[in-house]
């Protein structure tokens, strides 16, 4: 395999937030993980990741051991990461660092890789809270992955990075996908779907529920109805701007017990529904938590200033990507 022509201009890729529209547990797997139903929505709001090619480095000489320690290896020879210090101690535990080296283990069992492979540094400009259900580290991750692809010239195709993706956490093949999607698995499994376009004030208190301990707790409902596809697509009135019954996120009677903080982020938002014309609710297993704005609504630039003026948190007003 040979490279083409090389660059060294810095790439710029928005790693954008998702929000789930509603989230469904139908049961629990032999893994030990759970299958989920939900729809995800990308939105024009995230981090920032900026890619910096420079030089060429020979890794030919990489001595030969396992998969897994040889793509560690060229990752640190390849890979400098900066504004990432403080989400994880280690280096190889951050998600960045992960897609790297799940990209790089993929490309040597498929035996793609060169010769030579540029460095790249790589800067993380984080705008999203850690821990909100937006699925930030996810999406650095597969935003990681998209980019590395394209500069290394692997040319693996979406199919192929969703397999990768799906190895590194369950929410990274939704930002390898790259639109809004019915979700089912534990969230690989994805159906593309149309969606109109849509505003939303999202609210992020600073609180943050341990995942496990949700996903083990004793009141959350794991074994909702499995809903069909079909049903999904043409019942998009009831979970787009509104919530309405079967769809739900089952989580949100958990998170409420056991975070303060969330419940009156929640509570902010549900006073303001009869305005908004839209019901809200939480995303993922939280923290944060948004309200679907009618367009009407979503064009009052004093009323919304206001809104995010009172909020008892931070607060963003934000549209789908």
């Amino acid at each position: 395999m040979t490279q083409n022509h090389m660059t060294n201009q810095t790439v710029t890729r928005l790693s954008p937030a998702k929000i789930n529209l509603f989230l469904h547990i139908i049961g629990r797997r032999n893994d030990g993980y759970h299958n989920l139903q939900t729809v995800f929505r990308l939105l024009d709001w995230g981090d920032y990741l900026h890619f910096l090619p420079s030089e060429l480095v020979d890794i030919s000489g990489i001595v030969e051991c396992d998969v897994s320690q040889r793509a560690i290896v060229l990752c640190k020879q390849l890979i400098t990461i900066s504004g990432a210090d403080s989400i994880t101690e280690n280096l190889e535990d951050n998600l960045i660092f992960k897609a790297a080296k799940a990209l790089l283990s993929y490309a040597i069992l498929k035996e793609k890789l060169p010769k030579s492979l540029q460095a790249i540094s790589i800067t993380l400009d984080k705008h999203l809270p850690m821990g909100a259900g937006l699925g930030g580290g996810s999406s650095n991750a597969a935003t990681t992955l998209l980019a590395l692809n394209d500069l290394w010239q692997f040319d693996l195709t979406q199919v192929e990075l969703i397999k990768i993706a799906t190895t590194i956490g369950a929410d990274v093949p939704i930002f390898i996908f790259e639109q809004d999607a019915i979700a089912t698995g534990i969230g690989e499994e994805l159906t593309a779907i149309d969606l109109s376009d849509q505003h939303y004030l999202i609210l992020t208190p600073d609180a943050h529920i341990n995942t496990a301990e949700l996903f083990a707790h004793p009141k959350l409902d794991r074994d909702i109805a499995t809903l069909s596809i079909e049903m999904i697509k043409n019942k998009t009135e009831d979970y787009v701007q509104h919530l309405n019954t079967p769809f739900e996120n089952v989580f949100t009677p958990v998170v409420i017990s056991l975070a303060p903080a969330i419940k009156e982020a929640l509570s902010y938002l549900q006073g303001l529904e009869t305005q908004a014309l839209g019901t809200a609710r939480m995303t993922g297993s939280g923290s944060a938590v948004f309200l679907p704005l009618n367009a009407s609504v979503a064009i009052d630039e004093k009323l919304l200033a206001k809104w995010v003026a009172s909020a008892p948190c931070a607060a963003y007003l934000v549209s789908n990507l």
